[in-house]
């Protein structure tokens, strides 16, 4: 019995031993460990490091916590003088890697060791990537936390109960659950929330970033019904972006959008009466030329939303929700979008509009090629005018539009020079043609490996990004 105990108690000894990090034992260690925010543009890294014998190695890993396609860390490493004591620092520029959403959370850690062989690595430190100039607010509840500072205390709580009221309306209609709590942001003008994100267009309202669970919106107290709405259909974005991430999906925009206006309520008026007139003057768009950008053109992009938000409802009320789960489940996993339609539903992107327009009592779809196609791309942003930027008009105020990332074919290329035109082959010899060629490749290996941390550092960059309603004459109803 003596013989248990002793082993007992020498095992606990020696797993207490490993606990510890093999530096500590040896006096290397982080004394001091801190991060210094200058919040949209940097983050500074500051560590005081002693040691027994001089210190010979300071690497820094570091990044934020986000859906990724594959587990890389960012590394940085801080110039230094060998000695037993280092006060060490490091900026993250975002400037240069592009900036993190507010309520992004920043990780970092520090490995060191020194001239005896010791190591020793840090704890992973956290600190939340968020501006300390607006007083910020919190509501949460329902697996939404929604942070506003201007507006009042029923300001904040009407748009979370939006939030809310849209998640429990996408989980029983379309099968739509958070895995996770939601943050939302609210910022009282487009000019305040586009000054948190760098390099963001003058036009940018609002954005969602599925790979954080995040959301930002400027919504100004006089915009609470838009806002309500914009809430809405941004947090739809959330769930299926992340949902669907993956580094092979593609989800054609009538889907994300179509699912986004399920989660606002449906149609507006002047989206339903834009969307009855094309049904009986046969003006539809074919759902294969909305699975790309939308137009920028006010009524066309509020028809293209009319008619995603059509085919979505009308799969899920034939076929139920739990098939449609499962055709998001199918586009994470990397399958067409024809593929999956025809493996749950039976029909591929064209099958469903015969089926769709038929439901409706629209004319037949046009024969191929009478519309033109879009290339699937591998990443849409819905884009909108900000209020102060826009004039009054009239018109029906766009829906977030799609923007396509540029294609080969959006950047002119100067022409093919003839066989006549063609310079002489020089004499480089072949030998030293290889060399060059040679030369350049491993300047190529080196360029990615350095960008390759700045790049993950900035996650997936399929970010949705919405305007707010333009401004209208006081005696409208405010529209998004």
């Amino acid at each position: 019995m003596k013989q248990n105990v002793i082993l007992a108690l020498l095992l606990s000894i020696l797993l207490a031993g490993w606990a510890i990090p093999v530096g500590a034992q040896t006096g290397l260690q982080v004394i001091e460990n801190q991060a210094a925010l200058n919040f949209p543009q940097s983050a500074t890294f500051r560590a005081v490091i002693q040691s027994n014998a001089p210190i010979t190695s300071v690497i820094l890993e570091y990044g934020a916590e986000q859906l990724t396609c594959g587990t890389v860390v960012a590394r940085a490493f801080p110039d230094f003088t060998p000695t037993s004591r280092l006060d060490v620092e490091w900026t993250w520029d975002m400037r240069q890697s592009g900036s993190l959403p507010p309520g992004a959370r920043l990780w970092w850690r520090w490995l060191v060791s020194d001239a005896s062989g010791a190591t020793y690595r840090s704890e992973t430190q956290e600190i939340l990537w968020l501006d300390e100039e607006h007083p910020w607010q919190v509501v949460s509840g329902g697996n939404i936390l929604l942070h506003y500072y201007s507006g009042g205390e029923r300001f904040g709580n009407e748009l979370h109960q939006a939030a809310v009221e849209a998640l429990g309306r996408l989980s029983q209609e379309v099968g739509l659950r958070p895995g996770a709590p939601i943050e939302i942001y609210i910022y009282a003008t487009t000019a305040d929330m586009q000054e948190a994100v760098l390099y963001e267009p003058s036009w940018t309202g609002g954005q969602a970033f599925p790979e954080y669970d995040i959301v930002i919106i400027g919504i100004s107290p006089d915009q609470l019904e838009w806002g309500k709405r914009t809430v809405a259909h941004e947090l739809t974005h959330v769930l299926v972006g992340h949902l669907t991430f993956s580094c092979l999906s593609f989800v054609p925009t009538w889907l994300h959008e179509g699912l986004a206006m399920v989660g606002e309520g449906g149609l507006e008026a002047n989206q339903r009466t834009l969307f009855e007139q094309a049904v009986a003057d046969n003006t539809l768009p074919s759902l294969r030329s909305l699975s790309g950008g939308f137009s920028e053109e006010s009524s066309r992009a509020n028809l293209s939303y009319a008619v995603s938000y059509s085919v979505v409802n009308f799969l899920v009320e034939r076929y139920g929700r739990q098939t449609m789960s499962a055709l998001l489940d199918s586009l994470q996993r990397g399958e067409t979008i024809d593929a999956a339609l025809t493996a749950l539903y039976g029909f591929d992107v064209d099958g469903l509009e015969d089926a769709w327009r038929a439901a409706i009592g629209a004319a037949p779809r046009l024969a191929a090629g009478s519309q033109p196609t879009p290339l699937a791309t591998p990443t849409v942003v819905p884009t909108i005018v900000p209020v102060s930027g826009a004039p009054a008009a009239a018109a029906p105020t766009p829906r977030p539009t799609l923007t396509a990332l540029p294609t080969p074919s959006d950047t002119p290329s100067a022409p093919a020079a003839s066989p006549a035109d063609s310079p002489p082959r020089s004499g480089i010899d072949s030998q030293a043609l290889l060399a060059v060629q040679i030369g350049l490749f491993c300047l190529l290996i080196v360029v990615i490996a350095v960008l390759v941390p700045i790049l993950v550092s900035r996650g997936d960059r399929r970010r949705r990004k919405r305007p707010p309603r333009p401004q209208e004459p006081p005696a409208q109803e405010a529209k998004p």
